[in-house]
């Protein structure tokens, strides 16, 4: 699925590095689960969350055996854009993100200017396990998934704990992320004795970058920046 912020070029890298010593009956859990390109990646027990009500309506409706999508070119794109409350959540999900330029929340239609790619032809494939046995309705069908803030989140205990928030210093999203919160959140979760993973660009006192790569984040539709992101553990 395409999100803003994917882990998809790197979780081949980070999940050997998370996954390590995992047993049999332990939980993966990703609180910012976004598109699950890394979640899914995952087997066994998996439970991944995310604020956003319209992502999580349109990933649990691809777990259902029967589940569609209807066409939506530039012109339905607009006519939802417009008039929101007139359709399912899991529309709005699919539309709003896997639709519009850079996935980002209804930054305009998608489209091929130089008329060689169906953008639209290509979300659905890759969703849909009916058209394509690899889709990422496969891979998540039995993951728990909850809408909800990282701390309302119930995680079973002595599970590993993935986290992929908002950067510092990137595009901001539709409310403002509270940053020492979210890091004083994961410290308490690793000294009730889980296994903490965050990923970002930098970390407070503390933690610990096990995982490094350059890599260049889209800041907005026109601007970019080149940084370092790690794969942080708390060490305290």
């Amino acid at each position: 699925m395409k999100y803003m912020g994917s882990k998809r070029r790197i979780a081949k890298e980070i999940l050997p590095i998370i996954l390590e010593g995992r047993t049999q009956s332990q939980w993966y859990v990703e609180p910012f689960c976004g598109g699950c390109n890394s979640l899914d990646k995952v087997t066994g027990r998996r439970m991944g969350s995310d604020i956003n009500k319209y992502l999580i309506a349109l990933l649990k409706e691809m777990q259902k055996d029967n589940f569609e999508l209807p066409f939506i070119g530039e012109k339905e794109y607009k006519e939802i854009q417009r008039n929101k409350d007139d359709y399912p959540d899991y529309i709005l999900g699919y539309a709003g993100f896997q639709l519009s330029f850079g996935a980002k929340w209804f930054g305009g239609y998608r489209r091929d200017k130089a008329g060689v790619r169906d953008y639209e032809n290509e979300a659905q494939q890759n969703l849909k396990a009916q058209q394509n046995l690899k889709a990422q309705q496969n891979l998540i069908k039995d993951v728990n998934f909850y809408c909800c803030n990282y701390w309302e989140l119930d995680i079973p205990e002595h599970s590993i704990i993935y986290c992929d928030p908002p950067y510092e210093g990137t595009t901001k999203y539709k409310d403002a992320f509270d940053h020492p919160k979210f890091w004083k959140w994961c410290e308490q979760k690793a000294m009730e004795g889980h296994k903490v993973f965050v990923s970002e660009y930098h970390a407070p006192l503390g933690w610990k970058s096990v995982w490094e790569k350059k890599v260049t984040t889209m800041l907005d539709v026109t601007k970019y920046k080149e940084d370092t992101e790690h794969l942080f553990v708390f060490t305290q």
